[in-house]
């Protein structure tokens, strides 16, 4: 008896130290993933919203892919979310380093690269043009000619993509994507770069647009956190993993307007 007395307390020893453990891990991994006490999910809004771009409902709360996946991600964690609403992906990326943000889902390049971690691929997007209505450019030969406008959105992974395509066309970088869906509508620009599935979307919206077949990049779309966060990185990059095989990415895409889209993943 005496034997199984010791026996038992060496497990239930080894059951603390194992909890006490785990609990400080946990503990460790919430400072560095959310360190306000709550996880912030930066997010890019749109009209149209779609894989990465979020929208703001009339009430003033927020949706979209990101939207879910930040959600799902901090109830996981045990935490509150808050959404810090960006006007572009360049806006993310240049907060990166300011701890205004904890996580985010964003198109990734290798200049991103450098301001902070990726974790797994969940969209693989065609970036192409939309051009004004009444244009007779039908492809990239046409529009990469002297004297004509491309609008894109600042300083993110498509504008940097178009500059580098277009050699003779002027690429200029705006704010938001509604200052060029206005631009676009009253044709005083002739292009417009952005993923495909988005220029789409807006064709529908303005009458005479249509988007152009060609591809000029693939843009992919990831989840990220600040650079030298490695536990945030870890958690991030297996709460990705978890999402794709048991239907959390799948169930946002479909609540979102992307019923039937692929996901595609590298």
């Amino acid at each position: 008896r005496l034997m199984l007395h010791r026996g038992l307390l060496l497990i239930c020893g080894a059951m603390g130290v194992s909890m006490t453990t785990a609990l400080a891990s946990a503990d460790h991994l919430r400072d560095e993933i959310a360190p306000a006490g709550k996880l912030r999910v930066a997010i890019a809004i749109s009209p149209a919203g779609g894989a990465f771009w979020s929208t703001k409902k009339s009430d003033g709360s927020y949706a979209g892919v990101p939207v879910d996946l930040g959600k799902a991600m901090a109830a996981k964690l045990g935490l509150p979310v808050e959404y810090v609403a960006h006007q572009n992906s360049g806006q993310i990326t240049d907060a990166a380093s300011s701890g205004k943000w904890d996580v985010t889902f964003l198109p990734q390049d290798p200049e991103r690269m450098t301001k902070m971690s990726f974790g797994p691929t969940y969209e693989v997007a065609d970036a192409t043009y939309i051009v004004k209505a009444g244009s007779s450019v039908t492809n990239f030969q046409q529009l990469d000619q002297p004297g004509v406008k491309v609008a894109a959105v600042n300083n993110t992974t498509t504008m940097r993509g178009a500059i580098a395509h277009l050699k003779n066309a002027k690429v200029t970088g705006y704010q938001t994507y509604a200052e060029i869906f206005e631009l676009l509508k009253k044709g005083e620009i002739d292009a417009f770069a952005l993923s495909r599935d988005q220029l789409e979307a807006m064709s529908k919206l303005i009458p005479g647009t249509h988007v152009l077949d060609e591809t000029f990049k693939k843009t992919t779309t990831a989840v990220a956190v600040p650079l030298h966060h490695p536990r945030a990185l870890d958690f991030a990059t297996k709460f990705m993993a978890d999402s794709t095989s048991d239907g959390l990415l799948r169930r946002a895409y479909d609540d979102n307007g992307l019923k039937g889209k692929p996901i595609r993943t590298q």
